[in-house]
């Protein structure tokens, strides 16, 4: 990453040890979904080798070592060139990254543009606007976030990891079921329980905080799952490293198994409504905080979402995965 050197941040202590990575066997599984949205479909059966994956999202603290060993400046950080994004206005041309704004009253959920705000001088130090910052909000151990795929391929780099492609992200956020919609079964909230971060009330204006978090959680809030990772589902989508393709590959025939798929082409991968911007768009898996019952109801295992790899938002994050076993 090219730019001005990043200011070094003063950690605090780790208050406690959540961090690490779990091993996930690997085998095969019933990938996809089809009762939600098409990109899901089809039904396909795949297998996966077994790899290590941190147990939870990188977080702020864990992100801030990383600055302060590389000096990384992250996409957010860095005014974006006009000449990347044809008929983008000269005044965009600032540092800055998506955020997040709940709207006071009921709206088309057909127009993001009316929650979304690009906001001058938000980045993962100062996630909901330039007037925050995590060391105020005390956010350390929440997932980092307004960090782009560049961003988060340069952290698995330094950390000598990789990130999850989306098949071993799905293996692992299934932790063992098959056939159910939830990663810990066929209803949402079991008996009132709130499993993952996620949005309760009707989206983007009436949050009624039944997790108690309006925004991000603290990594590892939330049950763990079977193979010991927290965070999946809910609380901010995960980057992963195969481009995306609005129909996922399948196998050649329906009685095999795909092994280890890893996605699209970076040329298939383009956005059809932006034919003018050519940048490449990878999977995100997981879900975040913002899923709500009427509204992307993506916090599910099979659920995938498109991303353009210079994007940052206050609802993306990361983990990462090591195949070295």
């Amino acid at each position: 990453m090219t730019g001005v050197p990043a200011e070094t941040v003063d950690v605090p202590p780790l208050q406690e040890s959540r961090h690490g990575m779990a091993w996930v066997p690997g085998g095969a599984f019933t990938m996809g979904s089809e009762r939600f949205y098409p990109e899901e479909a089809p039904l396909r059966r795949v297998s996966v080798g077994g790899f290590w994956m941190d147990v939870t999202p990188v977080t702020n603290r864990q992100f801030a070592a990383f600055v302060t060993a590389t000096r990384h400046v992250t996409t957010a950080e860095i005014a974006p060139d006009p000449k990347q994004y044809p008929g983008m206005p000269l005044e965009m041309a600032s540092p800055g990254s998506l955020v997040f704004h709940k709207t006071p009253t009921p709206v088309d959920t057909a127009n993001p543009a009316q929650w979304w705000t690009f906001a001058f001088g938000a980045d993962w130090r100062h996630p909901w606007g330039a007037d925050t910052t995590i060391e105020a909000l005390d956010l350390w151990d929440h997932p980092v976030v307004h960090v782009s795929y560049s961003d988060a391929l340069a952290y698995a780099s330094w950390a000598g990891k990789d990130l999850p492609t989306e098949a071993e992200f799905e293996f692992a956020a299934w932790g063992g079921l098959d056939g159910v919609d939830y990663a810990w079964g066929n209803e949402l909230s079991p008996g009132g329980a709130m499993m993952a971060n996620t949005w309760q009330g009707l989206f983007p204006f009436a949050n009624q905080l039944l997790d108690g978090w309006e925004r991000t959680s603290p990594v590892g809030s939330y049950p763990v799952n079977p193979y010991g990772l927290y965070d999946l589902i809910g609380n901010t989508w995960e980057w992963t490293k195969d481009w995306w393709a609005d129909r996922p590959e399948t196998p050649r025939k329906s009685c095999c198994t795909l092994e280890n798929p890893r996605g699209a082409k970076l040329k298939d991968s383009y956005d059809p409504q932006q034919p003018q911007i050519k940048i490449g768009r990878k999977v995100l898996k997981g879900g975040s905080h913002l899923c709500a019952p009427n509204y992307c109801q993506r916090y599910r295992p099979a659920a995938r979402h498109p991303e353009m790899i210079d994007t940052s938002t206050s609802h993306i994050g990361f983990r990462c995965v090591s195949r070295i076993t």
